[in-house]
């Protein structure tokens, strides 16, 4: 049905037919989405089936967000659009619960992001960001580097 709505081709009957299928796909997105609280976007490309070891219960990724491979997104995580599209997550990331993730970012690969940080800026490959006001901690040569 999505096909045929966004492929719309010129005529009364096709666009009656496109209404309707425009309805049926709203209601069947409202009814999920309120059921669980979730929105995977449609557009959005994932690598590897990502692990949920909470559910999907809040969850909400954005429509052009590309996940890496072998990530973990724990509840409540929001990878959302903002200035500059949306987020690119590398290969073997942990995304804490509560986690927002806004903006044209790249998060590099095997980076964790701790609960309730919001991120809004890129973060180098093999870092760790906490705090609700992001501090990244990166890990060069066995010594913890504090970047702001």
């Amino acid at each position: 049905m999505r096909e045929r709505v966004v492929s719309f081709k010129g005529g009364f009957f096709n666009r009656l037919l496109c209404y309707w299928y425009l309805f049926r796909i709203k209601r069947m997105d409202a009814f999920n989405n309120a059921s669980m609280g979730t929105h995977l976007g449609f557009g959005a490309s994932f690598a590897t089936p990502p692990s949920f070891p909470h559910g999907i219960q809040g969850v909400i990724v954005a429509h052009d967000a590309k996940i890496g491979k072998h990530c973990i997104i724990l509840h409540s995580v929001t990878i959302g659009n903002g200035h500059g599209g949306s987020p690119v997550i590398g290969d073997n990331c942990e995304i804490g619960a509560g986690a927002i993730l806004v903006g044209g970012i790249s998060i590099g690969n095997n980076c964790r992001i701790g609960a309730n940080c919001i991120v809004a800026e890129n973060v180098p490959d093999n870092s760790t960001v906490v705090m609700p006001h992001p501090r990244i901690l990166s890990r060069t040569e066995n010594k913890i580097r504090y970047r702001k």
